[in-house]
Order: structure tokens, then C-alpha cells, then sequence
């Protein structure tokens, strides 16, 4: 059994609605969230009790956004193709993330999925060690990596076999508008210590809550074609799947990437009796992956 045998058993039917988009799920989505992360920023301005938890929490908050910069990638958040440019370029210059250079990253990670020669993922190898898996979890490769890809996109010859020559222009315009608009920030620092509290020192605290997250979506699983094997669905709660736009459900996005986020579920309930790699939670997979360092 592979997932294109599972996805072959939908009628019609559900398939044309499982992929329709909708910029009322999408904007309604959106906009609890930024109400959360405009809570937690006061939170934070106000220095109110327990203001450093309020860090953790914007911490997090702002690293999540990579799930819907990664979901706006795929153009399937809202049913705007404009929104979904916007809101994804958004998204990713709070990461350092590149949104048309991520595009091709990631539609590549998709077509050679865990395939260790292809997969642009796999360039740098899942820790192995507990002091790879220590460097890992800390966000400092991820900094460092994002950083030489703006640097690299701006002044010299963006890298990876997957980036198509007509894109260069639009990715080295890309790098260089959002470098001037970091140095634009850092030039606010000197006036006003906001974008520290409020960005910078969060997304530095939250970053490894991010990277554990990701590490199950594909860490341990086989480097086998089958996305019901090469990618995991993690059982989870509500609110990981709220900041995660419905991704810990990886293989169905991965069998069918389509399907917008708010329609996940209902492709899970077609899926879930032929899942192969799954795992009952983010605690779980961990204590699994730590036990074979």
C-alpha cells in the first residue's frame, strides 16, 4: 500500500472538495493568531506578571509562522493568490526566511522526499549525536544557515539545482529588500529597544520549540518513495495544530499537498487506516529519537 493507491480510493467528489481554498478560513485563521501574538506583545510592554513566559510564548508564536510561510508555498492558505504571496513573504522575513527561494526549496523537498541525494532537506544530515542533536535544537545552524542564504542570494550566485534560472532575478531582488529592511530595524534599535523585546530575543527563545517540531515531520522515517513511510503524521492537541495550520498531519499534506490547511482533517479520517509512520505525540517521538543518539 502507498499513498497514491490510498489517494486513487476518493471519488471525484471528495477531492474537488478537499482542495477548495478559502480566504474566509484562511483570514479567520489568521487573525486569531495575531490577536494572540498582539496579546502576548502587551503582555510583554506592560512588563505585567509573568512577563517572561509572555517571551516564550511571542517566542513561539513568531517561529510558527514558518508553518504558514511553508503553507503559502503551496498557495493553499487562502483562496487570494495575492494573500498567499503577502502573507507568506510576511511571514518568512520574520525568520530570515526568503519566501521565493523557500518556494523552490520546499517544492523540491516535496518532489524528492527523503531521498538522501535529492531532498535539499537532507544537505545538512538529521543529528545523530547528542552534541549535533544539542547544536540542532539550539536554532544556531538554522540563524547562521539563513543568514548565508540572504547574504549569498543578494551578493553572489543563489545555490541548488532546484532554483530555475528565470526565478534568479526575482530571488536576489527579494534577499536584497529584505536585508535593507533588516538593517532598517537594526538603525530603530538605536532609538527604541521594541523590535528586540517584541522580535529578536522571542524568535531566538522560541526557535528550538520549532526545531523539535520539525524534526518529527520526517526525522527517523525510511528514504523510501511512500509517503505514508517517509513522512510521520503526529497525533497531537488542538493548540499545536492551531500554531502548525494543521501540518502535524505531514503525510496527508505530503500525499496531497492541494489540500488546504483547514481541509486536513477530513483527508486524515480517508487516510488514517493506512498510516504507516505516526507517532502518538511530540513527547513521545522525542524520547524515541533521543534514545538512538
Amino acid at each position: 500500500m502507498d499513498h497514491q493507491i490510498v489517494l486513487a480510493r476518493l471519488s471525484a467528489e471528495d477531492k474537488a472538495r478537499l482542495i477548495q481554498r478559502s480566504d474566509r478560513r484562511g483570514l479567520g485563521h489568521l487573525a486569531i493568531y495575531l490577536v494572540v501574538l498582539l496579546v502576548s506583545s502587551v503582555w510583554i510592554v506592560w512588563g505585567l506578571p509573568f512577563w517572561g513566559a509572555g517571551l516564550i510564548i511571542q517566542g513561539i508564536l513568531i517561529v510558527f509562522l514558518f508553518t504558514l510561510c511553508h503553507e503559502c508555498t503551496h498557495q493553499t492558505p487562502f483562496r487570494s493568490v495575492w494573500v498567499n504571496e503577502r502573507v507568506g513573504r510576511a511571514s518568512g522575513f520574520f525568520l530570515l526566511l526568503p519566501f521565493q527561494w523557500f518556494r523552490y526549496f520546499h517544492l523540491a523537498h516535496h518532489r524528492f522526499t527523503n531521498d538522501p541525494n535529492k531532498d535539499p532537506e537532507l544537505a545538512t544530515p538529521k543529528p545523530a549525536t547528542w552534541a549535533a542533536y544539542l547544536l540542532h535544537i539550539s536554532g544556531l545552524p538554522y540563524w547562521r544557515s539563513m543568514i548565508a542564504v540572504l547574504l549569498r542570494n543578494a551578493f553572489g550566485q543563489p545555490e541548488g539545482e532546484y532554483l530555475p534560472d528565470r526565478a534568479l532575478p526575482r530571488i536576489r531582488r527579494e534577499a536584497r529588500a529584505m536585508l535593507a529592511l533588516y538593517l532598517l530595524v537594526l538603525l530603530t534599535l538605536t532609538i527604541s529597544p521594541l523590535a528586540f523585546w517584541l522580535w529578536i530575543l522571542p524568535a531566538l527563545l522560541g526557535q528550538p520549540v520549532l526545531r523539535l517540531y520539525l524534526l518529527a515531520e520526517h526525522g527517523r522515517c525510511p528514504p523510501v518513495a511512500n509517503m505514508l513511510e517517509n513522512t510521520r503524521t503526529t497525533y497531537t492537541n488542538r493548540i499545536i495544530r492551531f500554531l502548525a495550520w494543521n501540518m502535524p498531519y505531514h503525510i496527508e499534506h505530503h500525499s496531497f499537498p492541494n489540500v488546504p490547511f483547514h481541509a486536513l482533517p477530513e483527508l486524515h479520517k480517508h487516510m488514517k487506516d493506512e498510516l504507516i509512520t505516526t507517532s502518538p505525540g511530540y513527547a513521545a517521538f522525542t524520547r524515541e529519537y533521543v534514545e538512538t543518539l
